[in-house]
């Protein structure tokens, strides 16, 4: 029994479980003694005739705490969101629990509502919306933007972020959600904007008719054209085939550069200064 248990834990077994596989306390120690286990901390073990997993580190993690959850990237790979688990596990628990965190863990205190923890495989882990919206404040827009995509609701990382606004990463969190609530492209064009402002670049204007369509940022003089794209969330069929007519009518007689969310938010200026170029060399 106890080997059908530490396959399905990936070679982790606490003393609890241990004893409720039948192992006396004699008998946990027996095989910490004789090298078949290794203790990590108190009442948490590995196999050592296992590999040990980043599975394996999550588990142990989360299982050398007080009631606690995994949370944040760490989280994310749990629910496979992401392929790797960080160097450093993130695990929360409650204000009012006591201990330090093992070598290898970041320990964060923070009462989470119950409506965020769920169970996934014996481990208790932040549900998929609040682990969507930390997962994207440290690894960004397109984390939010893949997982609205396929099981992530807009209205479930709205309810998640209200529940737990003040935690760490909270800010970035809730500018990436209001860009998703409101449509990324509007708020793109108006950081786009933004950008164009800050590098003193002239002669553009918004929302620049051209045939049936309107270019959203055109350098008239130039012919230069720059379109931004929405999150994919928001694209359908249609609209994907459409973008595609637009782009080659106009890649007829402008220089069209386009440009996304994550652009302008993680490199702002290496887009004004490749506008800058095109600009200048179209003159």
């Amino acid at each position: 029994m106890i080997d059908r248990l530490l396959s399905s834990q990936d070679g982790v077994v606490t003393s609890t479980h241990a004893r409720a596989a039948g192992l006396s306390a004699d008998a946990i120690e027996w095989r910490v003694r004789s090298g078949r286990w290794r203790r990590v901390s108190r009442g948490v073990y590995v196999a050592r005739d296992r590999p040990f997993t980043d599975a394996a580190r999550a588990r142990c993690a989360v299982w050398s705490t007080s009631h606690g959850v995994l949370t944040g990237t760490s989280a994310a790979f749990w629910l496979g969101i992401t392929t790797h688990l960080p160097p450093r596990v993130e695990v929360t628990v409650p204000l009012t629990s006591s201990g330090r965190a093992v070598p290898g863990v970041v320990l964060r205190r923070r009462t989470l509502d119950a409506a965020d923890i769920v169970e996934v495989r014996r481990l208790r882990v932040t549900g998929l919306a609040l682990t969507v919206l930390e997962a994207s404040a440290v690894l960004g827009q397109e984390v939010m933007d893949r997982q609205l995509q396929r099981n992530a609701t807009v209205i479930a990382l709205r309810r998640a972020q209200d529940r737990n606004r003040g935690r760490r990463g909270s800010p970035a969190a809730e500018t990436l959600l209001r860009a998703a609530e409101g449509g990324a492209r509007s708020e793109a064009e108006r950081l786009a904007v933004r950008v164009l402002r800050a590098a003193r670049l002239t002669g553009w204007v918004i929302n620049h008719p051209f045939g049936p369509y309107i270019i959203d940022i055109a350098f008239p003089a130039q012919r230069v054209a720059i379109e931004i794209d929405g999150w994919a969330f928001h694209s359908d069929t249609r609209a994907f085939h459409h973008d595609r007519i637009r782009q080659n009518v106009l890649s007829a007689s402008w220089t069209v550069l386009r440009y996304t969310w994550q652009d302008l938010t993680e490199r702002p200026d290496a887009v004004a200064a490749e506008i800058r170029a095109f600009v200048h060399r179209v003159q």
